[in-house]
């Protein structure tokens, strides 16, 4: 219901007239929400990660790699709507801007977790160096996404001197629609994310039932 608000207010709903922007401001429904989903995504991967270094508890690993799966689909429709947004108001889809790099260069980190894992066979040396490395990839995003932009100059909103979309520089009538698309993606991620974590939890049950059907002495 949320997101369906937030797909119709956001597409039909008056917006302010903004110079460049114009109506792709109605983006900031979209692109923003995304990212703002993807990290909180990442946050909820990072905290199952430290519960497995702690516990060993695969549980929290297949938990941790799923949040971290649909947090990179969301970071790729975060890519994909920003550049559509940077089309029509930097000109090119593609700047090299500092926050794109940025973003570009998260996102891939965070990939290399995936592809760490396909290359280790053993399931509890690779979920322990997977959380290991989600600690480390979550330590650089921030820094990449919300320090080193803002060091130099952007033209993405709120970094290099640019005006953001924060509570100052908003309007008041985009708010309650951005706000309500904020955590309608953000409640759908953590969804899918908890549909998948039951779904591999399912086919581990299955697979390890199989096993000791075929081995009894694997139960011991």
């Amino acid at each position: 219901m949320l997101l369906a608000y937030s797909f119709i207010a956001g597409l039909l709903k008056s917006v302010p007239e903004m110079f460049i922007l114009n109506e792709t401001i109605r983006n900031i429904f979209f692109h923003v929400p995304m990212w703002f989903g993807m990290i909180i995504l990442f946050t909820v991967s990072l905290v199952y990660a430290i519960k497995y270094l702690r516990t060993n508890n695969l549980k929290y690993d297949i938990v941790s790699l799923q949040f971290v799966n649909v947090g990179l689909l969301y970071g790729a429709l975060g890519l994909v709507t920003g550049m559509e947004w940077a089309q029509f108001t930097w000109g090119t889809a593609w700047s090299n801007d500092p926050k794109q790099l940025a973003a570009a260069i998260a996102m891939l980190i965070y990939f290399a977790i995936l592809a760490l894992r396909g290359s280790i066979p053993d399931f509890d040396r690779r979920a322990k160096i997977a959380a290991v490395y989600n600690v480390f990839a979550f330590a650089l995003m921030i820094p990449l996404l919300f320090i080193l932009p803002r060091l130099t100059d952007s033209l993405h909103p709120g970094n290099g001197g640019n005006p953001g979309f924060n509570t100052k520089d908003m309007a008041p009538e985009l708010r309650p629609t951005f706000y309500i698309a904020v955590v309608g993606w953000s409640l759908m991620g953590t969804w899918i994310a908890t549909l998948l974590v039951r779904a591999n939890l399912i086919e581990k049950r299955n697979i390890l039932h199989d096993d000791i059907k075929e081995n009894p002495d694997f139960a011991k």
